[in-house]
């Protein structure tokens, strides 16, 4: 994800700074990731201000061999109505979302009051929802952060095996907060230890809910919003900052994830060799031979599987 993203998000070395930069700040400082998007915004902005040409997203696609015809729909396409921007149709959809929100938020702070694990879990990731700049990968680092750091409610091992969870179907996010939801739940036992199963599946969809009804409302009511600012630097520059330094942030993620893989027990302990050769082989799967990643993912799986049996 960091060489894909970068791939294309990294075009000058003013970007670069901004990732290299998000990466010491996260991986050496541990600064909030919150903090983060908040810096790569500002320097985005202020970049688009004073360097327009490097700060401008895109780049143009150039001209290709294509074999196929026009797009339906392009850059040059009118906007049809729905998508424009209209103020009413904004402050309804606002409204409605936040009444979606405050029922049931307002419902757990009942119950379980503000300090209840599952009404802390349904504030956490409303808070990561805000956060999802760059997809899924770029909120994963805040997930970590908290559920492991803050809050304590998964170790990373278990962290590690909900990742591996998200990368069997496309779109990872909602198989990993449901996933951190669950174990979550059911390990501090919230409706007791009798009940441990009822509370993970009641966790997991609470937080399923409260992590995408943000999403649906950035889509619903900020898509004519975005549309509105096609074009406009000073709206897309602080978008191509935060864009770069996502890439630090999921470069990061991916140390965190090696390190506890490849030392289980830390530097001290044995170093995993079965591990290291397999991620070695997917890499060279997926960059060399440009296999699917769905294909690596089973063929991994497989292969774990094999070396479990071999060494028990």
């Amino acid at each position: 994800a960091a060489y894909r993203i970068g791939s294309r998000a990294l075009k000058n070395n003013w970007l670069w700074g901004i990732a290299a930069a998000s990466f010491v700040a996260i991986f050496a400082l541990n600064v909030p990731f919150p903090l983060i998007v908040l810096a790569a915004a500002v320097l985005g902005y202020l970049g688009g201000r004073l360097l327009p040409q490097h700060f401008t997203p895109g780049g143009g696609h150039g001209a290709t061999d294509k074999t196929f015809g026009p797009a339906l729909i392009d850059d040059h396409t009118p906007t049809p109505a729905h998508a424009r921007f209209s103020g009413s149709r904004l402050a309804l959809l606002l409204l409605v979302g936040a009444w979606l929100w405050l029922l049931p938020m307002g419902l757990l702070i009942w119950l379980f009051g503000w300090d209840g694990t599952l009404t802390q879990m349904s504030w956490f990731f409303t808070k990561a929802a805000l956060l999802t700049f760059g997809g899924a990968y770029a909120v994963l680092p805040y997930v970590y952060q908290g559920a492991i750091g803050h809050y304590g409610w998964l170790t990373p091992t278990q962290m590690i095996d909900g990742l591996a969870l998200g990368e069997t179907t496309p779109g990872p996010l909602i198989m990993v907060v449901a996933f951190v939801a669950f174990v979550g739940a059911y390990v501090q036992q919230v409706f007791g230890a009798d009940q441990a199963f009822v509370a993970g599946a009641l966790a997991a969809a609470l937080v399923t809910w409260f992590t995408f009804l943000p999403s649906f409302l950035f889509i619903l009511a900020g898509g004519p919003l975005v549309e509105s600012t096609h074009g406009e630097l000073k709206f897309t520059a602080p978008l191509t900052g935060i864009t770069a330094a996502v890439v630090g942030v999921i470069l990061n993620l991916a140390l965190f994830f090696g390190y506890h893989v490849l030392w289980p027990q830390g530097f001290a302990g044995s170093f995993d060799w079965p591990s290291a050769l397999i991620a070695l082989a997917a890499a060279v799967a997926l960059f060399r031979f440009k296999r699917g990643v769905m294909e690596v993912i089973g063929a991994c799986a497989v292969a774990g599987v094999l070396v479990r049996l071999l060494l028990n």
